[in-house]
C-alpha cells in the first residue's frame, strides 16, 4: 500500500529515523528516483540492494512509526515557527547540496534564504579578548562586504562572530549541534533571538536532540559546507575548529587562519593550519584578494564595450542591484558607498553587496582611497 505521506513529511521522516546517515539517505533516493515516498513504498530486497543498507535500516524504514511520531514534530514545529527545508528548497544553501554527505533537510527558523555568498568564522571557546576581537571586527566587516557569516552560537570566537555582524546591521546563521529549540549555551539566548529575527538558525536534528559528541562534528560540516570560505581565528591543535577545518580541507572551500601568540595555546592550532598550507589572514582584503585570484583563474567572456548611447552592454551574469551600481561608473566615475547609495536610491546593504560581488566579477576596482572605478 502506497504512503500517505507528502513528499515534505517523507522528507522529515527519513531525516529524523536513527543510525541512517546521510550519505546512506542520500544514496537512497538516488537510487529511487529521488521522491522520498518512494523509499517507504520500496519492499525490504529493493532497500537492501541499496549500497550500504541492510536488514536493520530497511526494518527501521519499514517500522518508521515505531521511532518517529511525526506528529508530534509538526505540532512543535508549528509552535515554535520552525520550518523544515529539503535540498529542493530554494532556501537550503547553494554550496551545501555539493559536498559529499548533505543533510538531505535542515530544520530552520528565521527568513534569511542564503542568497549572499557565506564566510564561516570559527574557533575556540576558551578564547583572549584579542580573539574575540579580531572575531568581532571580521564578522562586521565581511557583513559590510555582503557576505553572510556563518558560525556554531558557542561561546568564545563564535559568538563574538555573530555580535560582529548583528551590530554592523549584516546578516547572520547559526548551525546548531542539537535539536533547534536547545539553547546551548543558556546564556546566549538573547543572542539566539537576534539571529533569528535578522539571519537563520540551523540544525540537522529532530526537535529535542540532545548534544554528543558526533553531533558537533555533524553540526561542523554544515557549517564548512555553507561557505565559500572558512576563517580559523583561535584554536588550540585539538579545538573543535580544526575539525570545522579539516572538513573545509575534504570539501575544498578556501581555509584561513588568523595567527595569534606564539606563547598562546589558543593559537596553536592556527600556527599548525598555517604550516599546513591555510592562507595567514591578517584582514578581510587576504580573503577578498584569494577569492579574486581564483575567480579570474575561471575562464570568462570578454567584457563587451559601452555602446553608441554609453551604456553598459554584457550585462547578462549581473543582478539589476549590480547593473544599477555598475551604471553610475559609465564614463569613468570613481565612487564611494555612500555616493552610490544616494546615486541608486538602493540600500547601503545592498550596495555593499553589490560592489562585493562586482569586484568578483571583475567589472569595479577598489582603490586605496576605499572608492571604486570601474574596470576598462
Amino acid at each position: 500500500m502506497p504512503t500517505e505521506l507528502t513528499e515534505q513529511q517523507a522528507f522529515l521522516v527519513l531525516n529524523a529515523l536513527p543510525n541512517i546517515g546521510p550519505i546512506t539517505l542520500n544514496r537512497l533516493l538516488a537510487e529511487l528516483g529521488g521522491d522520498p515516498r518512494a523509499v517507504f513504498d520500496a519492499g525490504a530486497r529493493r532497500l537492501e540492494s541499496v549500497k550500504g543498507v541492510g536488514p536493520v535500516i530497511a526494518g527501521t524504514i519499514a517500522t518508521w512509526r515505531e521511532h518517529f511520531d511525526l506528529g508530534r514534530e509538526e505540532e512543535r514545529m508549528a509552535k515554535s515557527g520552525v520550518t523544515f527545508i529539503t535540498t529542493r528548497d530554494p532556501g537550503y544553501p547553494r554550496l551545501l547540496k555539493e559536498i559529499n554527505d548533505p543533510p538531505i533537510g535542515l530544520y530552520r527558523k528565521g527568513s534569511y534564504d542564503f542568497a549572499a555568498p557565506c564566510v564561516a568564522i570559527v574557533g575556540s571557546r576558551r578564547t583572549t579578548l584579542y580573539g574575540q576581537a579580531t572575531a568581532r571586527k571580521l564578522g562586521a566587516e565581511l557583513s559590510a562586504r555582503g557576505f553572510c557569516v556563518v558560525s556554531g552560537l558557542a561561546r568564545g570566537i563564535d559568538t563574538a562572530a555573530h555580535e560582529g555582524v548583528l551590530e554592523a546591521g549584516g546578516k547572520t546563521a547559526a548551525v546548531l549541534g542539537t535539536g533547534i529549540d536547545l539553547i546551548y549555551p543558556p546564556e546566549n539566548l538573547a543572542l539566539y533571538r537576534r539571529i533569528e529575527e535578522h539571519g537563520a538558525i540551523l540544525s540537522e536534528f529532530p526537535i529535542g536532540r540532545r548534544a554528543d559528541k558526533q553531533s558537533f562534528a555533524m553540526r561542523n560540516r554544515i557549517v564548512a559546507g555553507c561557505c565559500e570560505a572558512v576563517i580559523v581565528v583561535e584554536s588550540d591543535v585539538s579545538g573543535g575548529a580544526m575539525i570545522t577545518a579539516r572538513f573545509a580541507g575534504e570539501q575544498g572551500r578556501l581555509l584561513f587562519a588568523v595567527p595569534g601568540r606564539i606563547d598562546q595555546s589558543t593559537s596553536a592550532g592556527c600556527h599548525q593550519l598555517i604550516r599546513d598550507g591555510a592562507t595567514l589572514l591578517t584582514g578581510v582584503e587576504d580573503l577578498m584578494s584569494e577569492l579574486s585570484y581564483l575567480d579570474g583563474l575561471r575562464p570568462a567572456p570578454i567584457p563587451e564595450k559601452a555602446d553608441a548611447n554609453g551604456e553598459v552592454t554584457g550585462l547578462a551574469d549581473l543582478t539589476p542591484g549590480e547593473r544599477a551600481i555598475l551604471a553610475c561608473f559609465a564614463g569613468g566615475g570613481i565612487l564611494g558607498p555612500d555616493q552610490l547609495v544616494a546615486q541608486t536610491g538602493l540600500a547601503a546593504a545592498e550596495v555593499s553587496a553589490g560592489l562585493m560581488m562586482l569586484e568578483l566579477k571583475h567589472r569595479i576596482a577598489r582603490r586605496a582611497d576605499g572608492a571604486f572605478e570601474a574596470i576598462e
